[in-house]
């Protein structure tokens, strides 16, 4: 799979929140369902039954050896198994959700129709360290990979594999973007000063 099959990188809208979008085969309902079934996310992402109502919650249970057609492992130090209550703060069927994600941040799916077809974007917000966004950016980018061959019926790379590309890759363009918001910042300081 290369990025022409799934779509391009996620960047960071604001200091602390990333946003990554994808163009997925419809029909929106079909997407939504792979959102919102437990069956159908845990594909891609994670299981857990979903009460779609605001003020409701799900548990999220990742499984990420799971996610691929093929045997790799997982790196060391990462758990078989991850949950997470997350509690919904905002539901439009079939086009947007949104829940709070543990450690402060809240995560938002919308969905757009286009043509044939569906934009989804993901935003996260709230990530306030480095090592926190790149772990979160390659996350959503190798998981949304997995979304669309889920979509397209196709067979599902290696997920740690594909993570610890995408890891190094985030590592690299989010310190690159840092560093550019941290010079431009200088930069304004010394105008205003001069």
């Amino acid at each position: 799979m290369n990025q022409d099959d799934t779509g391009g990188f996620g960047t960071l809208i604001e200091p602390a929140t990333y946003r990554i979008q994808r163009r997925l085969p419809g029909p929106i309902e079909r997407v939504w369902a792979y959102l919102t079934d437990s069956e159908l996310r845990a594909r891609w992402l994670a299981a857990g039954e979903m009460d779609l109502r605001a003020g409701a919650s799900v548990e999220l249970v990742w499984r990420n050896d799971d996610l691929s057609d093929s045997t790799e492992g997982r790196p060391e130090g990462f758990p078989e198994v991850v949950r997470m209550d997350c509690p919904i703060t905002r539901v439009e069927p079939p086009h947007y959700l949104s829940f709070l994600w543990q450690g402060g941040g809240e995560v938002q799916f919308r969905l757009e129709v286009e043509g044939d077809g569906v934009l989804l974007t993901v935003t996260h917000h709230r990530l306030v360290e480095h090592g926190t966004r790149v772990m979160v950016g390659a996350g959503w980018h190798m998981h949304l990979d997995l979304l669309v061959v889920c979509l397209r019926g196709q067979p599902r790379p290696s997920f740690w594999r594909g993570w610890a590309r995408l890891h190094e890759a985030y590592a690299q363009r989010m310190t690159a973007e840092a560093e550019a918001r941290r010079d431009a910042g200088a930069d304004r300081l010394s105008a205003a000063a001069g």
